[in-house]
């Protein structure tokens, strides 16, 4: 693996190879542990609270926002929370309506069924699951053409957890099937260092208070970030120091990976050169910005653009994205007049629609 694709490995919000273990042993096992999400963690609780005192399975519940966050934390959290068992798929993998059948045919009655991704369900599926929501039962057709025959299965009542990171790709009546829609926003600094207390606890490792808030600082609003980076911070501390992490080598260690104060990896800057030194600051399209720096545009769009429009970096526009001046800054270099000023209300939201904003004509 060569430095590069680590750096942008370790700044990815989504699960890599190795994280899966490591993040079961962190994950929180109750609301009460669960950090940050105030009011989403509120909104669940009165959820749960009821459907507990009416002794009702709790309605279907979406939860959406970038990956990350604690999606699949909070879906264990509900099943724990009502003394249920927990199955977990994902979109991707339920590519046929019999796929979904054999899995709904299985549930006993509180049942939690978490589906990751759920954007990503077939459509076959999602028909299927219309009815199950709904009704608790799914109709399986036995046959092909004029001789097909539908027959009705009962399913036991249970509560659907979906994620996604793309709430606006789910479809219309999928989405109302949801009796509950919480949505997950990114964890402010405090918040993060709470998370890496808990992390360093659990882990056994000597973290201090200052080196904490260096490590959240530069982890992009996200836990699942924070904890990665707390694992390699830590490799430094133990091969390089005592142990101990401390601001100096907190800081050391982040310089090795590739990670500089603001979070930013090699891409990032990459990025942010070629839009401000190759195109002026832009407006540049996306597809000519990923070929200047070497990389597919899906990789520029998704992996790197919503951090760096969160950070007020880069602005969508009708005409292409646009450096700010805040890019201009970060690069130590001065904006030209008219720049864009940091600061511009406009927020990365990976569930927005990329055709609003988007020209990939360049």
């Amino acid at each position: 693996m060569n430095d590069d694709f680590e750096a942008e490995e370790l700044l990815a919000g989504t699960q890599v190879p190795g994280d899966a273990d490591l993040d079961a042993s962190l994950r929180p096992k109750t609301l009460a542990d669960f950090i940050g999400q105030a009011k989403v963690r509120e909104q669940l609780e009165l959820v749960l609270h009821a459907a507990r005192n009416r002794g009702r399975t709790p309605d279907h519940i979406l939860l959406s926002g970038p990956p990350g966050l604690g999606k699949t934390s909070l879906a264990m959290i509900i099943a724990a929370e009502m003394g249920a068992a927990i199955r977990i798929t994902s979109g991707p993998a339920l590519e046929r309506a019999g796929d979904l059948a054999a899995m709904l045919s299985n549930l006993v009655e509180g049942d939690v069924l978490f589906i990751d991704e759920i954007h990503r369900i077939a459509r076959p599926a999602e028909e299927m699951l219309y009815l199950a929501m709904e009704d608790f039962r799914v109709d399986v057709v036995v046959g092909k053409g004029p001789g097909a025959t539908s027959i009705p299965l009962d399913v036991a009542p249970f509560t659907l957890v979906g994620a996604t990171t793309r709430s606006g790709a789910l479809t219309g009546p999928l989405r109302d099937r949801f009796g509950f829609t919480a949505h997950m926003e990114f964890y402010e600094t405090a918040e993060l260092v709470q998370v890496l207390a808990r992390s360093a606890a659990i882990l056994g490792i000597a973290l201090e208070p200052e080196a904490a808030v260096e490590v959240a600082g530069r982890s992009r609003g996200t836990p699942r970030i924070a904890n990665r980076l707390l694992r390699r911070v830590r490799d430094y501390a133990e091969v390089r120091g005592d142990g101990r992490i401390d601001v100096p080598s907190a800081q050391a260690a982040l310089a090795v990976y590739d990670v500089d104060e603001l979070g930013l990896d090699r891409l990032d800057r990459a990025v942010l050169g070629a839009l401000v030194r190759g195109f002026g600051g832009g407006p540049v399209g996306v597809s000519t910005l990923a070929v200047a720096v070497g990389e597919e545009p899906a990789t520029v769009e998704e992996v790197c653009e919503p951090f760096l429009v969160r950070a007020g970096m880069i602005a969508r526009t009708p005409r292409g994205r646009v450096a700010t001046s805040a890019a201009w800054h970060h690069l130590g270099l001065t904006p030209p007049a008219g720049a864009l000023s940091q600061g511009l209300g406009v927020r990365a939201r990976e569930d927005a629609a990329p055709t609003l904003f988007d020209d990939r004509r360049g």
